[in-house]
């Protein structure tokens, strides 16, 4: 059986910032520093509860919230409101009212791609930091990021799929949200996923949650995206061309910052053509040269941070606390 989410001791504020409301999640007293977590695509704050409770037992301040689009924060409707800046403007303006100069940075997934350019545009913000499961990826001034995923997977990769405003959102509204969760988390797909309904296969299938997922985990993403649909979550893909043309001017940038890397290793971004071999054979070095550590994490998926909770936790832990 899961382990209940324990919620414990986590306070919540709402933060007007950069023209919009953030929602944050808090927990701990900062003695030994502060940590941000930057939630992934399909997640929320709650999606770090096990990290919260663990790192703020050890003095750190822990720092969770809703990204733009998510949850309890605004969802602004226009597509290109969702640029790397305006999500790197989002968390400058988070620290900035909690008068907060520095702090540690973990991010997963999308968090961890807002991480990584939090860590190029503002590093002086950045004490050290954590990417987990999606590897930096450099801008290629040769090829839209669009352009050079279609050559890669064909236009039925799902990052493709919902580039139209509206099209995969009735797709999902077609599906019962706890479903979409129970596949998503579970899957140990690492191909290029389509998200078609070929792919989700039929609605009613039974599908067992593994020892690490609770339904109460499910219940409280489903809730709270029935609440506010996906439109939000989705239009960070559909800047992924807007973000390639409007950071021209840091093309070749190195990331400087004390950095590690974590992923599972059945994780579908650490099995993406050529991944591995760019993160094991000095390319990710060479791009962020405050690279100190590499955690490939056995028997985990995208998902680490929820699937080998302790373990991933003392990967964070044992890399911060030498800051």
């Amino acid at each position: 059986m899961a382990m209940a989410m324990a919620l414990d001791g986590v306070t919540h504020r709402t933060l007007d910032v950069n023209g919009i409301k953030i929602h944050l999640a808090e927990a701990g007293d900062g003695s030994a520093g502060t940590v941000l977590f930057l939630h992934g695509f399909l997640e929320l704050w709650c999606s770090w509860h096990h990290q919260l409770r663990a790192l703020s037992a050890r003095g750190y301040r822990c720092l969770a919230p809703d990204l733009r689009g998510y949850g309890d924060s605004s969802a602004p409707p226009s597509p290109s409101s969702y640029t790397a800046f305006h999500l790197v403007g989002d968390v400058v303006g988070v620290l900035d009212a909690l008068s907060l100069p520095r702090v540690f940075v973990v991010g997963q997934g999308w968090g961890a791609l807002l991480a990584w350019h939090l860590a190029t545009l503002r590093p002086d913000r950045v004490r050290a930091l954590v990417a987990v499961s999606v590897a930096f990826m450099p801008r290629n001034p040769a090829a839209r990021p669009l352009e050079a995923f279609r050559r890669l997977y064909g236009d039925g990769y799902y990052l493709l799929r919902l580039q139209e405003p509206g099209a995969m959102e009735a797709e999902f509204a077609r599906m019962d949200t706890r479903f979409i969760f129970r596949k998503l988390l579970t899957t140990r797909d690492t191909g290029a996923i389509s998200l078609s309904p070929e792919w989700w296969g039929p609605p009613d299938q039974d599908i067992p949650l593994p020892p690490w997922l609770s339904e109460e985990y499910i219940d409280r993403l489903a809730a709270k995206f029935d609440e506010t649909g996906f439109a939000g979550a989705m239009n960070f893909y559909r800047c992924l061309d807007l973000n390639w043309e409007l950071t021209a001017p840091w093309t070749g940038a190195k990331i400087m910052v004390p950095t590690k890397y974590m992923a599972g290793e059945e994780a579908m971004s650490y099995n993406y053509t050529g991944v591995q071999e760019y993160i094991h054979k000095g390319g990710l070095k060479g791009d962020v040269p405050g690279l100190e550590e590499v955690a490939v994490i056995a028997g985990a998926a995208h998902y680490v941070h929820l699937e080998k909770a302790e373990e991933a936790t003392e990967h964070i832990y044992e890399f911060i606390r030498k800051f």
